[in-house]
């Protein structure tokens, strides 16, 4: 399993510093007594640093081979009818991996960055906060993809640009501290229902319709 891009390494350099000057306080009679306030400090920051490795992770996946796949691990919000396709919310939690991934081979067509707020991205107001628009064009014409940052995600870190070719599943971007990915498109049925949980990359989405 690798790490998502953005892991701040230099965390890991803080429990080594710390437990190096642990060690050296146990040869320093003035550092005695406080060789119990530095072995729990040490261990909130190994807590800390593993909560980072556990947060960035970024697993492998078979991409699911038909239709659309999901672009993010997380819960379905709603699926939605809109007045050219539909719409499908992924709701990610912290303890989901932030990393989406292209929902189908492509162009990136547009790109756009929107500031906004931070409302809870569970929330319907949350439709105002910060977000990555991706617009892919495919063979089946063009899929919207939205990247929506929540309340405590206070950045989304895009890894491609307008204009570059994408394939199903590869990674495409990430975001900090629980947010949500919604995706927009028509040709294609959606075969999952709110409340389903789905993996970015793996899940199949929505199967295209029969002509």
């Amino acid at each position: 399993m690798k790490l998502a891009e953005g892991m701040p390494v230099k965390l890991l350099l803080l429990p080594a510093s710390l437990l190096s000057f642990a060690i050296a306080c146990e040869y320093m009679d003035y550092c005695r007594e406080s060789r119990a306030f530095l072995l729990v400090l040490y261990l909130l920051s190994i807590g800390m640093i593993l909560s980072f490795l556990f947060f960035f992770r970024d697993p492998e996946r078979q991409v699911c081979s038909e239709g659309l796949c999901s672009p993010a691990d997380g819960v379905v919000q709603f699926v939605r009818k809109t007045d050219d396709g539909w719409q499908i919310a992924i709701f990610m939690n912290l303890h989901n991996v932030h990393v989406n991934r292209s929902p189908v081979d492509g162009l990136i067509s547009e790109m756009q960055h929107i500031p906004g707020s931070h409302i809870p991205a569970f929330s319907k107001e949350s439709e105002r906060n910060e977000r990555v628009i991706y617009s892919i064009r495919t063979a089946d014409g063009e899929i919207k993809l939205v990247q929506v940052a929540g309340a405590v995600a206070r950045r989304i870190v895009p890894y491609l640009r307008k204009g570059d070719k994408v394939e199903k599943g590869e990674r495409i971007g990430l975001i900090r501290f629980g947010s949500r990915v919604d995706i927009y498109f028509s040709g294609f049925r959606p075969l999952v229902k709110e409340g389903d949980r789905v993996k970015a990359g793996e899940s199949p989405l929505a199967a295209r319709m029969e002509s």
